[in-house]
């Protein structure tokens, strides 16, 4: 599991180098080469357009990348904020910052991803935006949770006698306590965000032609499935060994760090 997790994560990485360093263009057109198969010229194949599915493929990865380690970066800085202080100060803070996370929680979080970019519109800028604003809940209640928990700890009480102010105790006797369950979260919720990405591509609302994305290609592939099956099954699977990989690193790390038995507190 460990090393399937590496040697997938590395190889991709691998691939977008070696991409860059070569100097592939994605977008190039071949109309005498639409929907061929894989041959020595077209290691995948192409796409309707004459396109090659491999550099597109690749190109979709770097793209996946950035949605997601921008996504998560800034999810769990907000999620993890707002959780501290709600945990750490409570009373009416505590719940009207919680009343705003149920409300968040009531809905889908797909579907108000969807909502929010159709409402931004098109974009990876705004495909980002709108999963931010979706994706900071489950920090949020995560880090609440166990800042509840650890507020009564005696470092913690003893860091407040000695007139430690909140944002002291917060980031240097309680956030450090937190860091080995939400770098777990975040590797779970990283494939959760590469999904949601693709999902949004798929139907139009993420990013946008001639841009490479996997869900926007897989629209595109489907639609050819019966003469071109390569197409559709190339980029299903080079999706599924990614997310796979991420969430198998995930328990990994969760195995690494020992933090099934924080996770139940």
């Amino acid at each position: 599991m460990k090393i399937f997790s590496l040697s997938t994560l590395a190889f991709w990485l691998f691939a977008v180098i070696i991409a860059h360093l070569a100097g592939t263009n994605p977008n190039h057109t071949d109309l005498e080469a639409i929907l061929q198969w894989p041959s020595p010229q077209h290691w995948l194949g192409t796409d309707d357009l004459g396109r090659d599915i491999l550099a597109r493929v690749i190109r979709g990865v770097e793209v996946s990348f950035l949605v997601t380690v921008v996504v998560t970066a800034v999810t769990m800085t907000t999620g993890i904020s707002i959780g501290l202080i709600a945990g750490y100060k409570g009373g009416r803070l505590d719940y009207a910052l919680m009343q705003l996370t149920n409300i968040f929680l009531a809905f889908p979080g797909i579907l108000l991803a969807i909502a929010f970019a159709a409402v931004l519109g098109a974009g990876i800028s705004n495909l980002i935006l709108a999963l931010c604003l979706t994706g900071w809940v489950t920090y949020a209640r995560l880090s609440r949770g166990q800042t509840l928990a650890l507020r009564q700890r005696l470092h913690v009480l003893a860091a407040e006698s000695l007139g430690a102010s909140s944002l002291r105790v917060m980031l240097l006797h309680i956030f450090p306590l937190l860091v080995s369950i939400l770098l777990v979260e975040a590797a779970y919720s990283m494939a959760s965000v590469m999904i949601a990405e693709a999902s949004l591509s798929f139907l139009g609302l993420g990013i946008q032609a001639p841009n490479a994305s996997w869900g926007a290609m897989l629209r595109d592939a489907v639609r050819f499935m019966l003469v071109a099956p390569h197409y559709v099954l190339t980029v299903g699977l080079c999706m599924m060994s990614l997310i796979l990989a991420i969430n198998l690193g995930g328990d990994v790390l969760r195995d690494k760090l020992d933090v099934r038995s924080e996770a139940k507190a």
